[in-house]
């Protein structure tokens, strides 16, 4: 399994325990919150019991993500469905606002009249400190596991206890004012409640949506994965390096740069080592490799130079021309133009080889090198292992 993958499983793992921790909790905040504001007149109380049910929500929202994100890669999805979490921190980021400008509004038509307000009963205090109290912990237990699998879903999630956290101390605040007989305090502490509540979700939806929109990895991200290129043995230069995130991972483009010649299958070897190694970094869900001979940023593009039929075909009827023979030809495509090495099929072709006006035939082939090479009897000698 790639560390990667690893990463991923452990993150569901940790997302089904802290999810199912909150919903038990807020499952009993909920009901807590709102019978007790009902009974005590606390506005500001039945708004905290409000943003805990949409809390209730949000857990089965992320409970559904974390269930969709983790299958694997298929016809429709290729690369994975990393991004459902995406779309579920955009989601509750949305209903954070429509909840936040709720309790606004409501706190607005309080506010507007006053003398309607009746007075708050002291268990309204009681059951905020323990919902304050109860909303920090959970938030604290909740970063810690989120941080150390790396999910900006559930560091979100977890945000969204600490915003109940807050917004319950804001509700004892103004249940404190309004049982010393300021009323306004109460509404007002409601008001300040769904403003945070909205705040939080335009920020969770905002960041979100930047994801969804391939958003890059930031520079210090990205500085660790060119080193890892660089270090690969064979990579000379890193260019067109580019990521995007797919939920909490990334996947990543780029092209090294390589020694214009050596073997493809060396160039192939180094690729795959250089991806490899991205691989192994928990923040990368795959990579894909180019391999390039010269930097292609600063050189003229070589798609106008012949192909290799073209090319073979005729230095080969150039050649037997004057009864030579050509056993290989390697082409070298380089903005500097194109270089071609052919090997002699038998050592006679190198005497009649004489008798060729090489420079005339370079010219013909539009290359800007040509070189011939011997090919003994032998160089042409192979081993294979031994099958017994």
């Amino acid at each position: 399994m790639s560390s990667s993958a690893a990463a991923l499983s452990d993150k569901q793992q940790v997302a089904r325990k802290t999810t199912f921790v909150s919903v038990g909790l807020n499952s009993i905040l909920v009901v807590l919150q709102i019978a007790v504001g009902a009974l005590a007149h606390s506005q500001a109380l039945i708004a905290d019991g409000v943003h805990s049910l949409s809390d209730l929500v949000s857990d089965f929202v992320v409970l559904i993500a974390n269930r969709h994100s983790g299958a694997k890669p298929d016809a429709d999805h290729n690369y994975g469905h990393s991004r459902y979490e995406t779309v579920a921190s955009l989601f509750l980021g949305a209903l954070l606002i429509a909840v936040g400008v709720g309790m606004l509004a409501r706190a607005g038509t309080r506010l507007a009249n006053l003398g309607d307000i009746p007075p708050v009963h002291a268990s309204a205090l009681a059951v905020a400190v323990l919902v304050l109290v109860s909303k920090e912990a959970l938030f604290r237990y909740m970063l810690r596991e989120a941080q150390r699998v790396r999910s900006a879903m559930l560091i979100a999630n977890a945000w969204h206890a600490r915003s109940d956290a807050a917004s319950s101390l804001v509700v004892a605040i103004g249940i404190i004012g309004s049982l010393a007989g300021v009323r306004l305090l109460d509404p007002i502490a409601a008001a300040i409640v769904g403003f945070m509540v909205a705040r939080m979700g335009w920020v969770f939806g905002w960041d979100a949506l930047q994801d969804l929109s391939d958003r890059a990895l930031d520079e210090s991200a990205a500085a660790d994965l060119r080193a890892l290129l660089l270090e690969t043995p064979g990579v000379l230069d890193v260019h067109e390096l580019r990521t995007r995130k797919t939920g909490d991972l990334a996947l990543v483009d780029a092209h090294i740069l390589v020694d214009p010649f050596i073997s493809v299958s060396e160039g192939h070897f180094i690729a795959e080592v250089a991806r490899t190694r991205l691989l192994k970094d928990t923040r990368v869900l795959d990579a894909l490799i180019h391999v390039d001979p010269e930097d292609d940023m600063h050189v003229r593009s070589v798609s106008n130079l012949p192909p290799r039929e073209q090319v073979a075909a005729t230095l080969r009827e150039a050649l037997a021309a004057y009864d030579v023979h050509i056993e290989a030809v390697t082409l070298h495509y380089l903005s500097t133009g194109l270089e071609i090495q052919f090997a002699l099929a038998a050592r006679d072709d190198a005497r009649r080889l004489a008798d060729v006006d090489l420079e005339a035939l370079r010219r013909k082939l539009g290359a800007s090198r040509l070189e011939a090479m011997q090919m003994t009897a032998d160089a042409r000698l192979t081993t294979s292992p031994r099958i017994d």
